[in-house]
C-alpha cells in the first residue's frame, strides 16, 4: 500500500483522548556552528489541552528532556496568530511554561494552520501568496518569540497544495532568516515521502532539499501509513520508514533530519479506525482476552477482537519492541534524531529502549547552530 502522509489530528478527535494524554517527544542531534553533531537532545512538544500532564513527563525525563515545542498556537481566519486554548486556560498554560524554564528547558512552541479547532487551509493559502500577508505574519512570528523569549517556533502548516510549493519555500526561508537574525531557530515539519512528488497535493507542497537548507529541524512525519479511513495495517512499517530516511538523507543535511515515531495505534472496524494509545490498546486486550501478536515484516503488534455488539475488531498499535526498530532505523541512517509523537499514554519500555538505542546527553546540551553565538 503507497503511503498516506500524517495528518496530525486536532478539535474533537484530539480532544476524545485527554483523558488518557498525549506529548510529543523528540530526539534531534545538535550541530554546533562550523561542527559535526555533538550532543543528543530529547524534545518535548506537548498539546495545550493536556499541558500539566506533559509537563509532569519532561521533568520525569529532565536529564533527558532538554527543549520543549508546547503545540499551542494557531491562526485566526484572517492569518493572525493565536493561541489554541479558550482564554480561561491561559494561566494553566503560563505555569507550566514557567515550571519547564525553571527546570531549564528550552521553549521552542509549535504554530499550526488551525482555526477554530480544525485545519484550514485558508489562512495559509492567502498569505502564501500575497507578499504583503507573507511579510506581516513573518514579522508577527519573530515578534512572539522575541516577546515571549522562546528559543524559536515550530512550524507545522499542513494541507497545502501542489502550487503552493515555491511560495511555502519562499516563506519558510524568509522567516527562517528573520529569526536567525535574532539568534532564534526555525522547525518544520513535513509529510514523509519517498520521491519528490510524494503521493499527493500535500507532498508535492513541500520541497525537502529547500526546507533543509533554511531550516534548522526538519521533522519528518513518518506514520499513519495505515490511518483512519485505510483498511486496518501498521501505521509505521519499519520497511517504510526506513525508505522515506533514503530519500530524505539525499535532500536534506543528516544532522537536521528529525525522525517522527509514532506511539500510538488505531482499532478499526472495517474501514473506520479509532486512535488508540499503547495503554488502551493493553486494556482493550485484557478485556477481551485477544492474543496479542508481532508482524515481523513491519515490526509492530496486533490483536483482534470481538464486541459486545458481535463487531469484529483489528487493532494495530506500537510498543516498546516496534519503538525500538524505528530508532534503529534512525540510527542507521546517522541522522540528526527522533521524536515520539505520543497520542496517549506509552509502552513504559520505550525510553529505556531509546535510551539503548539514542542514548541522551543530559540536561545543557544546544539545541541548534544557529542559536549558538
Amino acid at each position: 500500500m503507497p503511503e498516506r502522509p500524517r495528518h496530525r489530528v486536532a478539535g474533537a478527535v484530539w480532544l476524545a483522548v485527554v483523558l488518557v494524554g498525549a506529548v510529543l517527544v523528540g530526539l534531534t542531534m545538535v550541530n554546533l556552528r562550523g561542527g559535526t553533531p555533538r550532543h543528543t537532545l530529547v524534545v518535548a512538544s506537548m498539546p495545550y489541552w493536556n499541558i500539566s500532564h506533559g509537563t509532569a513527563a519532561v521533568l520525569g525525563h529532565k536529564n533527558d528532556v532538554t527543549e520543549v515545542s508546547p503545540w499551542m498556537y494557531g491562526l485566526g481566519s484572517s492569518g493572525r496568530i493565536d493561541t489554541q486554548y479558550p482564554p480561561g486556560q491561559s494561566a494553566a498554560v503560563a505555569a507550566e511554561i514557567r515550571r519547564l524554564r525553571a527546570a531549564g528547558k528550552l521553549i521552542v512552541p509549535s504554530i499550526a494552520n488551525i482555526t477554530g479547532g480544525r485545519w484550514s487551509y485558508a489562512a495559509v493559502g492567502r498569505m502564501l501568496h500575497s507578499p504583503a500577508l507573507m511579510t506581516s505574519q513573518v514579522n508577527a512570528i519573530v515578534s512572539l518569540v522575541q516577546r515571549n523569549d522562546y528559543a524559536g517556533i515550530d512550524l507545522d502548516y499542513e494541507n497545502l497544495h501542489a502550487g503552493d510549493r515555491q511560495a511555502f519555500t519562499t516563506f519558510v526561508t524568509r522567516l527562517a532568516g528573520a529569526l536567525h537574525a535574532r539568534g532564534k531557530v526555525l522547525s518544520v515539519a513535513v509529510f514523509a515521502k519517498t520521491t519528490n512528488a510524494g503521493t499527493d497535493p500535500r507532498n508535492l507542497a513541500q520541497d525537502y532539499a529547500a526546507i533543509g537548507r533554511a531550516a534548522d529541524q526538519v521533522r519528518l512525519m513518518a506514520y499513519d501509513y495505515h490511518w483512519q479511513t485505510s483498511p486496518p495495517g501498521p501505521v509505521a512499517p519499519v520497511s517504510w520508514v526506513r525508505a522515506v530516511l533514503r530519500y530524505a538523507t539525499t535532500q536534506i543535511p543528516a544532522s537536521k533530519i528529525i525522525l517522527g515515531v509514532p506511539l500510538y495505534g488505531y482499532d478499526w472496524v472495517g474501514r473506520h479506525g479509532t486512535g488508540i494509545s499503547w495503554l488502551q490498546a493493553l486494556r482493550l486486550s485484557r478485556q477481551y482476552h485477544a492474543t496479542a501478536h508481532y508482524d515481523q515484516a513491519s515490526q509492530t503488534p496486533w490483536f483482534s477482537y470481538q464486541d459486545a455488539a458481535g463487531h469484529q475488531h483489528t487493532v494495530w498499535f506500537e510498543n516498546a519492541a516496534s519503538s525500538r526498530a524505528k530508532f534503529g532505523a534512525a540510527q542507521g541512517a546517522q541522522i540528526g534524531g527522533v521524536y515520539l509523537w505520543m497520542y496517549g499514554y506509552e509502552d513504559g519500555g520505550t525510553w529505556s529502549a531509546l535510551g539503548h538505542v539514542l542514548p541522551t546527553s543530559g540536561p545543557h546540551a544546544l539545541s541548534t547552530s544557529k542559536a549558538v553565538p
